[in-house]
């Protein structure tokens, strides 16, 4: 099935702490809220009817938001309706799961759920068991990889990993899992166990009309930088597994003669304060032991439609995480015709080729970083190449309308699977008979 065909399906959408409202770069919103956003947009664009389910966090929020046609969010009451980290989030489920039964008992069965991290994914094998929906996950973030990397640091209860293996393997299984990367495939059999013959690799994406090509001239005038310098940009989450002080640390290593910057665009406010976002301190800790602060700017969050001036404005765009399951920005900066300095890491070292669309370095590696940038800045022809093929590859590989149709070949294989098992003829046959009564 693809995502042009008439025929259209109910989709129930759970991402219980990514909302697709919440404004991308604070503490727990990132590339979950941007790919359940996009993939909802473009299902909806195709006539696919989709509802999102996702915990109220602010008690002003409307129980029901039309985004477009075909596509509403929901927000559901389970906890305090106020911010609540994800991490402790698992014990407020029971009651995320019940008004979403409620909800969807009321509104006649969905034909498929799309759960997204493994709480969603609880909720979505409550649904499982009580309406015979089939659901398929995309885990976002695997547990046993995640601790393996953050090891005390992840404050994760120890039930998370429980619950992934059951909804991997366990008697309410998901129909199917989508990887978001050939390492996430990998890591779900290694550490889970997980049935290959299940799986489905699908990327993210990138948005083509809200990140492409701009002249770099312009968006440095409008942002006020120098035309001479040159411009590293790192974007994303303040947090520490994301790396920016490894690459505050390899600017150090360039030295004042290069007069090369470093953009921070990022956190959770506006005006960068460290009350609002703790890893704020820290980093500028880590630029005045380096002799930086005076090259290092800290621009704070920006809205989506601002993001692309940055990636526009820079001559390297920069990504160097320790951990990560995926990687959105590194797609954007491809797409906006930017070379990538990248970790070899998760979804990284699969969206950037090394030496075609930028450069993979090892985590942890200033130094390694450092010559790379010395790199492109002394051969500007060979950032200019590596940016023009960044951008063939997003194109052709990476964009949302891409991964909604394969995600909808996907939802056909999982109710398929759900109709060899007989639960999908039994709900068909117990609405039959509800509706002739």
């Amino acid at each position: 099935m693809n995502a042009n065909r008439q025929t259209s399906l109910r989709i129930a959408m759970i991402s219980e702490h990514a909302s697709p409202l919440a404004a991308v770069g604070g503490v727990d919103a990132g590339g979950q809220n941007i790919y359940v956003a996009k993939v909802c947009e473009r299902l909806a664009a195709a006539g696919h009817h989709v509802d999102v389910y996702t915990r109220r966090d602010d008690p002003a929020l409307d129980e029901v938001v039309p985004l477009r046609t075909n596509l509403r969010v929901f927000h559901v009451d389970a906890g305090p309706a106020t911010f609540v980290p994800k991490e402790r989030l698992l014990e407020h489920m029971p009651a995320f799961a019940a008004a979403v039964e409620s909800s969807a008992s009321r509104k006649g069965a969905y034909d498929i759920v799309h759960a997204n991290f493994f709480m969603s994914g609880w909720v979505a094998r409550q649904l499982k068991r009580s309406l015979g929906l089939p659901y398929v996950i995309t885990f976002h973030a695997l547990g046993r990889v995640r601790l393996l990397h953050q090891k005390q640091a992840d404050s994760f209860p120890p039930e998370r990993l429980t619950i992934e293996d059951d909804l991997v393997s366990g008697a309410d299984a998901a129909d199917l899992v989508i990887a978001e990367c050939p390492q996430d495939k990998r890591d779900l059999t290694r550490w889970y166990r997980a049935d290959a013959a299940r799986i489905r690799v699908v990327p993210c994406g990138v948005d083509l009309q809200e990140f492409r090509p701009l002249d770099r001239g312009a968006a440095r005038r409008a942002l006020g930088l120098s035309p001479d310098e040159f411009i590293v940009l790192q974007l994303g989450r303040l947090v520490p597994r994301k790396g920016v002080d490894n690459v505050i640390r390899a600017l150090a290593q360039l030295g004042s003669a290069r007069r090369a910057r470093l953009l921070v665009v990022g956190g959770d406010a506006r005006d960068p304060q460290a009350m609002a976002t703790p890893e704020l301190a820290r980093l500028r800790e880590v630029a005045a032991q380096c002799g930086v602060s005076d090259r290092v700017n800290f621009v704070g969050q920006r809205r989506r439609d601002e993001l692309a001036l940055y990636y526009a404005a820079c001559d390297v765009f920069v990504t160097t995480p320790w951990y990560e399951p995926f990687g959105i920005t590194p797609l954007e900066a491809m797409a906006c015709e930017r070379p990538v300095i990248g970790s070899r890491v998760g979804g990284i070292k699969f969206s950037v080729v090394n030496g075609r669309t930028g450069f993979l370095v090892p985590p942890h590696d200033p130094q390694a970083l450092a010559m790379r940038l010395m790199q492109l800045q002394d051969d500007p022809m060979l950032a200019r190449s590596l940016g023009r093929a960044g951008a063939r590859r997003a194109r052709i590989s990476f964009t949302w309308d891409k991964v909604a149709t394969n995600l909808c070949a996907h939802y056909e294989s999982a109710l398929r699977r759900d109709r060899r098992y007989g639960l999908r003829a039994a709900r068909d046959a117990s609405l039959l008979h509800a509706h002739a009564d």
